[in-house]
Parts: structure tokens; C-alpha cells; sequence
């Protein structure tokens, strides 16, 4: 795995990009990207290119033996293009516009950015498609960040109906699979059809979940412009985007299929501050992160293009932008590095090289301050770049569970909640984490990925069926858990037909009869556990494998396969991660409380996420190559596998 770092020559005078590159060579980096907010010094003038300073910093870095990741400068627009059409900006649902003055102001959907888009692209593929320092590109940067892919913009609203029409053909077959005669809500033409928001009350589930898709296609076809342009003019080169963490708003696998690498970017501590985790964990793991964070979107990313993935921003120090910042426990950043290795990264890259002293990331930290001397992540990225060098390359293998993650799932939770709290990412992740307690590798997989050669399938929830899934499942003879609402909305947010779950019935020979949502803090209990959120109540003549105390059903089994009707506490899911493991002589770990396992082909790796020394000789891995048996917080170990 390489070492690279974000680097910003525009911010700094030129008479030290020579020592700032000689530096990144020595403390075992290979990797600087650069550029992706550097549009208006690129071209200060419309039409006028300035393209020395840009020439001399990447010949700069080059010679220092340093491979450049060049990015399109697309995500900041500069102020002399927006005001030459300033309805490019994009609207956000209260229908106030997303001016200029930060980042992301632009409406994925205006065709004149998008011409100028494709534009500044072609301009920079053509100057530095062939440069030998050139290794790979960066499109855009961090596609929805501030909640930049919903746009209501005119722009939007006109590409909105051309998107319905060639999806329906009709008005008549849109009025019918929406449902419109509710509310007398039927149109005469695509024409009169506008963006869900700015309703007396809610829009109609269907016009928001077709609004959700077609804002996604918008992003797809927005970054395939560029993807296109820079494999014309720069063949060999890999192309990434970086996506973010824990974020939903576009389907990242519908991106994924056009780059070479996907990359994301890793901000364990303030994800942790900024999320559902309890108070209790955000103490707990105050300045480590939750253990599972990084490992799922490591995991998640990985099966976003064919399984070449990095990490294109990993937090050094404290951030600028969590509601709260801590700084890392001494060790995590090398802990994070290690970690992404493990999962199969390309690289990892840190944000940034340098501390800005000046504009909104000022509080930011780098591996630098800004006075130049060495932070203390930049020591800790040093010591990572040590033990990568010593362990060789690590080869990711095939895990023995494959758990199915769905964007469009994601929409539909959000789009009709029913019960507030029921969030579709939270329920993934702690079926994911369910699974790391005890362990086990995981493979994230899309909907529609080929499920064969797995010892075990988990689908948290799945309310659309696609075509082929059902039968995809039929061909397993693994353990399969299905979790609640899994098939209770068609292709167009209904109810199907013969209820939930809908076209799963066909293997699962259950109805779904009622739901109903709890409010934050009331429970029901079993035998030892509890389910919160959300149940329901189900007709079968399957087995009842979990029930309430009361006698209701919650985990019901028909050959392979097991139905889970609730929102199940860790204490549930536990045993149904025993349970499933059990029927798929898949083997167990009892993993130390913080503790996280990883294994490569070669190698398993500890991380002890927790704030206390952790003693791994029970886990019988005998001596390791890296680390110590009693692992003191964030320690990492590296033992041989097998």
C-alpha cells in the first residue's frame, strides 16, 4: 500500500514546494494529489489559462520522486462563471439558491456547467494527460457534500421530466404506477410535473423516489463526462472520485462502474461525533472512533469498482467541521493506516500536508502546522510507512459472508420512515458490526452482485425486490438472514399485491399484516434481548425461531433461510450471528471488547480500538510479526494467518 498526502501548491509560496516534496519523499510518502479547488487560479479570466504554476508544481513533485493525483477543479466554480450564468447554482427545497462563496455551487443538472465542465476537463487532459508524473485522476471532489445532489432548480425541474418521460413512455403509465389518483394528484403532461419539494405536506413517496433516482443518474452521467474525456486523453491512468462516509444521497455502485479505483474519505472521529453512535460509545471511543467505522466503508468501497480502493483523505488530526473535534489517542493515525491495509487499500492518502492559517479550514489539522513544523500525525504516518515496508504487499481474499447494502434502499427508508428513528444506515451498520464482534471478514455487495461461493448472506433490509434477486437467493443452499421490510414497497413505493414481502414470498411463505414504530426508548422484550423501533406482525406456518415474551413472532426460519420482523437489539443480532455462523461452519472469535480482527492472505491483524490494554494470547494466534500480545490502546498486532 503507497503513502500519499492532499497537498494545495496554490496556498503556499513557490520557493517551498521543493522542500515541502522533499519532505513527503522522506517521511514514505509517493502520492500527492492536487488541484481539485484550483480552478480560479487556473483560469483567472474566462479563456485565459495560466498554466505555469500548475507546470512548475507538478514538475516540482515529480522529481522528487513523487507521483501525482491530478484532480478536476469542478467542485468549486470560480466567481467570474457564476455570474456569467448564475442560475447554475444549484436550489435548495426551501428554493433558496446554493450561492457562491464556499464550495459545491453548482446544479449537476445546468447544462452550461455542464459544457464548462467538460470544458476545464478537456483543457487539463490535454495538457497533462501524458505528463510522467501523472498516475492517476481525481473527478470532482466529494460528489453531495453540504447536500449538494438534490438541486429544485429550473434546470433540474426540465431534465426531471425528460428523465420521467423515457422512464414511462406515458402520463397515463406514470399516473397509474404513482398512484395519482390519490388526492386528485393526476397530470395531463410531463410538462406540468415539478420536483417534490415546496408541498403543503408531504409529496407523494413515488414522485420523491423517482426524484431521489433521477438526481443519482444526474451525478452518474455528470462524472462519466469527465471519466470519458480523461481515458480519450490520458490512457493508462487509473480515475477515482472520492465518496464520503456514511453518506446516500446518489447510488455510489451506478459511479463506481465508470472509475478504476474508488476511494473515499476516512474521518473516524468526527463521523463518530456526528452520528447515531450513544453517548455512552462517544466517550468510550472519544479520540479513537468507533471500531467499526473506517472497516465498513473500507469494505462498502471496496465492492464499489471491482475491489480497487484507497482511502483518498485519512484524518491526521483533530477536524474543523464535527459539531465537537478531538484530537486522535497517540497511535490511531498509524492504527487507521494499518487498518486500511488490511481491508486491501491502494493507498492511503492524508488530509493535508500542510495546516492552512488562513480561510474556513484554518482548525483543520495537516501533517504539518502551519508554521512547518512536523505534527503529530505526520510521525505517526511515518511509523505506518515502517511496517507497511516491513509486511509486503497484502492480498485481500473473498469473505466467507457477503452482506447486500442498497442506496436505494436507503432512499426508501428516509422517504417514508414510518417511525423516526428507523434509519436504514444505522440498521446496516450494526448488522455489520454484529458480524466484526465475532471476527469475521465481510464482503459489502450491491443488490445485484453475484451471491455464489458465499458461506453466508446477510440483507438487512431490502424493501424493493429487483428483478433476479429472489432467484438468486433460490440457488443458495448457504444461511441467509432477511431483515424487516425487506420487500414491502414495488418498483413503485406500494405495497405489493399479496403484502410483504412481496416476490420473497416465493421462498419465504409469510405475510406481513401490520407494522407498527416504538418512540426512542420503549422496548419488547425476549428471552435476554429486546427489539426497539420497529415490528411486525406476521402470518406463517414457518417456524418461530425468536419470540417476544408475550408469545409474537420475531425470527422466523423456513429451510436456509431466516426472517427477522423487528429491529433487533446486539444481543439479538449476536445470536443470530452464532446461529447463522453455526449452520455455515463458519468460525467464530470471541473478540476482546474494542478489539477488531482483519485477515489478508497473509496476515491477521489486531486493532484494539478500546482505551484499555488489551491481552490477545487467548486468541491463540501464536507469535506476532508486528505488535505486541497485550496490546495497549490503540496498538496494532500482525500475526502470520495460519
Amino acid at each position: 500500500m503507497k503513502l500519499g498526502c492532499c497537498y494545495f501548491p496554490e496556498h503556499w509560496p513557490e520557493e517551498i514546494w521543493a522542500e515541502d516534496a522533499s519532505r513527503m519523499a522522506a517521511m514514505g510518502l509517493s502520492l500527492v494529489r492536487v488541484g481539485e479547488f484550483a480552478w480560479s487560479r487556473i483560469e483567472p479570466e474566462p479563456g485565459r489559462f495560466d498554466w505555469g504554476w500548475l507546470d512548475r508544481a507538478i514538475e516540482t513533485l515529480g522529481a522528487a520522486g513523487l507521483k501525482v493525483i491530478l484532480c478536476t477543479p469542478t467542485a468549486t466554480p470560480p466567481k467570474w462563471l457564476v455570474d456569467s450564468m448564475p442560475e447554475m447554482v444549484a436550489i435548495d427545497a426551501h428554493g433558496h439558491p446554493r450561492g457562491f462563496g464556499s464550495r459545491r455551487h453548482y446544479c449537476f443538472s445546468h447544462l452550461g456547467y455542464r459544457e464548462q465542465s467538460r470544458r476545464i476537463t478537456r483543457a487539463l487532459a490535454e495538457r497533462y494527460g501524458e505528463h510522467s508524473a501523472i498516475t492517476a485522476w481525481q473527478t470532482d471532489n466529494e460528489y453531495g457534500c453540504h447536500d449538494t445532489v438534490l438541486s429544485f432548480s429550473d434546470a433540474a425541474a426540465t431534465a426531471f421530466r425528460l428523465w420521467l418521460e423515457r422512464r414511462y413512455q406515458t402520463i397515463e403509465a406514470l399516473n397509474t404506477q404513482w398512484g395519482n389518483v390519490f388526492w386528485s394528484m393526476e397530470y395531463r403532461l410531463f410538462d406540468e410535473i415539478d420536483p417534490p419539494n415546496l408541498t403543503v405536506t408531504e409529496a407523494n413517496p413515488a414522485h420523491w423516489l423517482d426524484y431521489r433516482r433521477f438526481a443519482s443518474d444526474e451525478v452518474v452521467q455528470f462524472n462519466r463526462e469527465q471519466v470519458e474525456i480523461l481515458r480519450a486523453h490520458s490512457p493508462g491512468r487509473d480515475i477515482t472520485h472520492n465518496f464520503m462516509g456514511f453518506f446516500t444521497e446518489f447510488d455510489h455502485h451506478d459511479v463506481g462502474r465508470d472509475l478504476d479505483v474508488a476511494t473515499w474519505d476516512s474521518y473516524p472521529l468526527g463521523f463518530l461525533e456526528q452520528f447515531w453512535f450513544s453517548r455512552e460509545e462517544k466517550s468510550e471511543y472519544l479520540r479513537q472512533g468507533h471500531p467499526d467505522i473506517a472497516a465498513f466503508h473500507h469494505d462498502l468501497y471496496r465492492g464499489c469498482s471491482n475491489g480497487r480502493w484507497g482511502v483518498m483523505e485519512q484524518q491526521p488530526g483533530p477536524v474543523n467541521w464535527a459539531r465537537y473535534n478531538p484530537a486522535p489517542l497517540p497511535g490511531m493515525v498509524t492504527l487507521w493506516t494499518l487498518e486500511a491495509m488490511a481491508h486491501g487499500a491502494e493507498f492511503t492518502s492524508y488530509f493535508r500536508w500542510r495546516q492552512a492559517p488562513f480561510a474556513q479550514e484554518q482548525m483543520h489539522a495537516g501533517l504539518l502546522r502551519s508554521d512547518n513544523s512536523i505534527a503529530e500525525g505526520a510521525t505517526e504516518a511515518h511509523a505506518a510507512a515502517d511496517v507497511i515496508a516491513q509486511l509486503g504487499n497484502q492480498e485481500t481474499t473473498k469473505a466467507p459472508v457477503a452482506l447486500v447494502f442498497s442506496y436505494e434502499a436507503a432512499w426508501v427508508c428516509g422517504i417514508q420512515p414510518q417511525g423516526e428513528s428507523f434509519h436504514y444506515l444505522e440498521l446496516v451498520y450494526e448488522w455489520y458490526s454484529a458480524l466484526r464482534r465475532r471476527g469475521l471478514n465481510v464482503d459489502i455487495v450491491r443488490a445485484d452482485a453475484e451471491l455464489d461461493g458465499y458461506q453466508a448472506v446477510l440483507v438487512p433490509t431490502l424493501p424493493i425486490i429487483s428483478a433476479g434477486f429472489t432467484e438468486r437467493l433460490s440457488n443458495l443452499t448457504c444461511p441467509v438472514l432477511i431483515g424487516p421490510r425487506s420487500g414491502s414497497k414495488t418498483e413503485s413505493f406500494c405495497i405489493p399485491s399479496d403484502l410483504a414481502p412481496g416476490d420473497l414470498r416465493k421462498l419465504l411463505p409469510l405475510a406481513i399484516t401490520r407494522v407498527e414504530s416504538l418512540r426512542d426508548g420503549e422496548t419488547e422484550k425476549g428471552d435476554g434481548w429486546t427489539i426497539s423501533r420497529w415490528r411486525e406482525d406476521v402470518s406463517t406456518d414457518c417456524d418461530t425461531e425468536f419470540a417476544l415474551n408475550d408469545g409474537r413472532g420475531i425470527v422466523f426460519q423456513k429451510d436456509n433461510l431466516r426472517y427477522c420482523a423487528a429491529w433487533p437489539d446486539r444481543t439479538l443480532l449476536d445470536l443470530l450471528v452464532k446461529r447463522t455462523a453455526d449452520e455455515a461452519d463458519i468460525a467464530l472469535v470471541d473478540v476482546p471488547e474494542g478489539l477488531r480482527l482483519r485477515r489478508t492472505a497473509s496476515h491477521v491483524f489486531a486493532m484494539n480500538y478500546s482505551s484499555k490494554p488489551v491481552d490477545t494470547a487467548a486468541l491463540q494466534l501464536g507469535s506476532p510479526v508486528i505488535g505486541e500480545t497485550v496490546m495497549q490502546p490503540a496498538g496494532v498486532t500482525v500475526w502470520r494467518n495460519g
